[in-house]
């Protein structure tokens, strides 16, 4: 069975990536796993960069086939903040209660029609020997609202409303979900690359 690098150590984006690939004959393996891989740095300005940076660099470092991805929030009311800072936007990498006290005291002051944003992912697959195979992009637009609502999922998610539903990220179920997030779109997206040239490897 073919093996896939997924070439990021946050458990919480493996376990979403993880049953959106479950269908396929893939061993998919965790980075994290992989002692001669060392952490590739995010210093990109746009999410198409990053994933690029850390899909090739732990391609190249472990030899096999990788997939990474990059995601954050887009809140256009302010310049596109928090953006690619999403995971550090309060200066700590990954303190989710800090980045959104900054983000709802940004967004205060924004009448509630202009409250729009999006969550983007861009998802980078490559070959064993650092080339890119294929690139994909998913988006999922709401709404911030003006507290947290809900303690599922992780980052933004209890501030992102999805209007349709009249929820938040951090109330909606985790099926739901996996339905509508960008890093789904993103990952189903690249899933005929991974079929085309993944599962032929062997």
């Amino acid at each position: 069975m073919p093996r896939l690098i997924l070439g990021t150590r946050n458990k919480k984006k493996i376990s979403e990536i993880t049953p959106l690939l479950a269908d396929l004959a893939l061993e998919l393996v965790d980075v994290g796993q992989l002692h001669n891989v060392p952490e590739i740095a995010e210093e990109g300005r746009t999410f198409l960069a990053n994933a690029s940076a850390k899909a090739q660099g732990v391609a190249q470092a472990a030899g096999e086939w990788t997939l990474a991805e990059d995601s954050g929030l887009v809140v256009p009311a302010l310049h596109g903040e928090p953006g690619v800072d999403s995971a550090l936007y309060a200066g700590t990498h990954g303190d989710d209660a800090a980045n959104n006290a900054k983000l709802l005291a940004k967004i205060a002051s924004v009448p509630e029609a202009d409250r729009v944003a999006y969550y983007v992912c861009v998802a980078v697959l490559c070959n064993p020997v650092g080339e890119i195979k294929a690139v994909t992009e998913g988006r999922c637009h709401g709404r911030i609202v003006t507290q947290a609502e809900g303690s599922g999922g992780f980052g933004y998610d209890p501030l992102f409303l999805i209007p349709e539903y009249h929820q938040t990220f951090g109330e909606l179920h985790p099926v739901v979900k996996a339905a509508l997030s960008h890093r789904a779109k993103a990952i189903t997206n690249l899933r005929p690359a991974l079929i085309q040239y993944v599962l032929t490897s062997v």
